[in-house]
């Protein structure tokens, strides 16, 4: 371990023994809260296990609202997410999962202050916290903590992408296993649930050559998953996370394309968020989505989940 990754590891583990420890506060929402995180920066496929966890919810009946940080917005506050709205005001993965689940999406730096908005709005019976392992300020019910296999060899910040130990899965209450992992598996304590999921892209049947662009954390998946699927991939090119596209980007992708032969464009739904506009300068752009479902039937995270709202309930009754 470096010196720098073990003054933050040192860090890190100072500040979880002190909520541990009851040392620093949390805030408790009167509804239950799910929290969907992870321990590495970026690219272990939160947003779409949100999504397809919604979806599950939804058809059991619960009512549900997200409550996201909002990254990469340009606004501050708490504020109730527009689907018609654009990135720069709400950021784009809250976007995303408004449109994509329908149910109300709250945004702010203060995940407690959006869940108080969320309450005195839409009465939710359940919270589902968005990339909010390390948010431990707020108080939750149900943590699960995806991990893939290249967080197994990973290192942490700042010359990995670790966000905290690998000893911090100890406190998750499910451990989601993304795509496949071979006999390395994450240290599991008794009691913990492990769910496996298999992730994969909706491709377009598309016969001519695309240039793929995308500005998300692992460019080089979604670029070998194209290649997977039969596309085309004339040529890439990738931009930092989050990225916010701007006319003279549009400009570059259209002659980089044109360079290498390409007579279409092809990204990310999360991209097609944020090019809004400037989609229209790239035709044809084909938008490709990334879907998850569980290995199993999935049946066992939502009678976990129903399990930890349960008890929530009845501790409200007591208090």
């Amino acid at each position: 371990m470096s010196l720098l990754g073990a003054i933050y590891g040192t860090g890190i583990s100072l500040r979880n023994r002190l909520y541990d420890r009851g040392m620093l506060g949390r805030q408790r929402l009167r509804a239950p809260v799910v929290s969907v995180g992870s321990i590495s920066a970026g690219g272990a496929g939160k947003t779409p296990f949100v999504i397809m966890l919604g979806g599950r919810l939804k058809q059991g009946g619960v009512t549900f609202d997200v409550l996201s940080r909002g990254y990469g917005r340009g606004s501050k506050g708490v504020k109730l997410v527009d689907a018609m709205g654009g990135p720069r005001e709400f950021g784009d993965e809250p976007l995303l999962i408004a449109r994509q689940l329908g149910v109300p999406v709250i945004v702010g730096e203060d995940r407690f202050e959006a869940g108080r908005l969320a309450e005195e709005k839409f009465g939710s019976q359940l919270h589902l916290l968005d990339d909010g392992f390390q948010h431990r300020r707020l108080a939750r019910d149900f943590d699960i903590v995806l991990v893939t296999q290249r967080d197994l060899r990973d290192s942490l910040l700042p010359l990995g992408r670790l966000r905290e130990p690998l000893s911090s899965l100890g406190r998750a209450s499910a451990l989601v296993l993304i795509d496949q992992f071979g006999r390395e598996l994450p240290p599991i304590r008794d009691g913990q649930a492990v769910w496996r999921v298999k992730r994969g892209i909706v491709a377009p049947q598309v016969q001519e050559p695309c240039f793929a662009f995308c500005a998300i954390a692992r460019p080089e998946g979604f670029y070998t998953a194209l290649a997977e699927a039969g596309v085309r991939v004339a040529g890439t090119r990738a931009f930092r996370d989050h990225y916010a596209y701007e006319g003279r980007d549009v400009e570059a992708l259209y002659k980089q394309g044109q360079q290498v032969g390409a007579t279409a464009f092809i990204t990310t739904e999360k991209d097609a968020i944020n090019l809004g506009q400037f989609a229209d300068q790239l035709r044809p752009l084909y938008v490709v989505s990334v879907r998850m479902e569980f290995a199993q039937d999935g049946s066992e995270a939502i009678e976990r989940i129903c399990e930890a709202m349960g008890r929530h309930n009845e501790m409200r009754v007591r208090e």
